[in-house]
């Protein structure tokens, strides 16, 4: 008895303890909330199979409960040997052709909507952006804006976007939850899928394949705006001149050691030099000051900045840009962050569409 009690009282912690954590997660990155097109088509995928098997599963515990009651041994009833039935056709065929069923009920739907979605007949007729998968950040280049960007991913609503995917190094998977599903990026060729979003907000973005130490960092987020919103966004990025913007005393001076380090060998800081296909070595960082996270995870403050700027390498494992400039002084440090978070071309930002940094930090 002391025994049965304690595996109940396991089972019950491990129920609420399940239905706890169940409660924990956010809207804009759960498959199980579909704020886009492709995304709704995996939950319907997901309900299906799950329906599936929990008709698998009721039909084995249904039988398994009728075996034990009806066939249990009873007290004074003689030893037997139960009726061998190897070889029997008829079950054999049941428990063969009854499987196969299932998994074409499942396979179809499935089969069918990964080609849906994979279909870019029409592409030539909506807004295409190239991406690059890097260790550890996302470049993106707007075939016919002329733009490009890197970690935050601009998209009007109800409108296809297509995404024609390639990696500069090693394997990576572009998964937006709440968007649609995810497609492996290959170093050799090109993958494309499209997003259709129902809903103007802010959506978290992962790397859902395993690329190095700060895999789990490979964050980003999709921007999903009104159509004058993205049409605005866009005529502010193609007319941003970083050399036009009016700094302060101390932005000046980190804008003049950002050129004199060479950053700009690395990072772009306007689309006035925008060249198609040109992925640069370091994330583009026009709208740097825009950003509400920056190197995927970390809060955009000054202090996080001149960390990172001192020693990328404790706070991002295996990023490219440790080694890849000169030490510099706290000072030094200190006013190259002033200048980058200056950097804001255009009102139309997450925070406007309501992604406040902290949420990202719920559960």
């Amino acid at each position: 008895m002391k025994g049965c009690m304690g595996k109940l009282r396991a089972l019950l912690l491990l129920g609420s303890l399940a239905f706890v954590l169940s409660g924990c997660g956010r809207d804009n990155l759960t498959a199980l909330v579909p704020k886009g097109y492709g995304a709704d088509i995996s939950l319907q995928l997901i309900i299906l199979t799950t329906v599936v098997m929990l008709f698998v599963f009721l039909v084995v515990i249904v039988l398994f409960v009728i075996v034990l009651m009806r066939f249990r041994k009873k007290k004074g009833d003689p030893v037997i040997n139960p009726e061998q039935v190897e070889g029997n056709k008829t079950l054999e065929a049941v428990w063969t052709i009854i499987p196969i069923i299932l998994v074409v009920i499942m396979a179809v739907p499935t089969v069918f909507a990964t080609f849906h979605l994979a279909d870019d007949s029409d592409a030539e007729e909506h807004i295409n952006i190239d991406i690059t998968g890097n260790q550890y950040w996302w470049h993106y280049d707007y075939q016919n804006e002329e733009i490009a960007t890197s970690q935050d991913l601009y998209i009007p609503v109800n409108t296809k976007v297509y995404l024609n995917m390639i990696t500069n190094d090693v394997l990576h998977s572009f998964w937006v939850p709440s968007l649609s599903g995810k497609l492996d990026v290959n170093p050799e060729n090109e993958n494309t899928m499209y997003l259709e979003a129902y809903e103007e907000g802010v959506y978290f973005g992962k790397c859902a394949e395993l690329c190095g130490p700060s895999h789990s960092l490979m964050d980003f987020k999709v921007v999903v705006v009104s159509e004058e919103e993205y049409d605005q966004w866009v005529a502010d990025m193609q007319n941003f001149d970083s050399d036009a913007l009016e700094l302060d005393a101390v932005a000046q001076e980190g804008k003049e050691l950002f050129e004199e380090k060479a950053c700009l060998s690395c990072h772009a800081t306007d689309t006035q030099n925008y060249s198609a296909g040109n992925v640069p070595l370091g994330p583009d960082l026009t709208q740097f000051g825009d950003r509400s996270k920056f190197a995927g995870f970390l809060e955009p403050t000054k202090e996080n900045l001149v960390d990172w700027i001192q020693d990328p390498e404790s706070l991002k494992p295996g990023n490219l840009m440790t080694g890849a400039y000169p030490e510099l002084s706290d000072d030094e440090a200190d006013k190259i962050a002033e200048y980058l978070l200056q950097l804001k071309p255009s009102e139309v930002t997450p925070e406007s569409k309501g992604d406040i940094t902290a949420q990202s930090e719920e559960d």
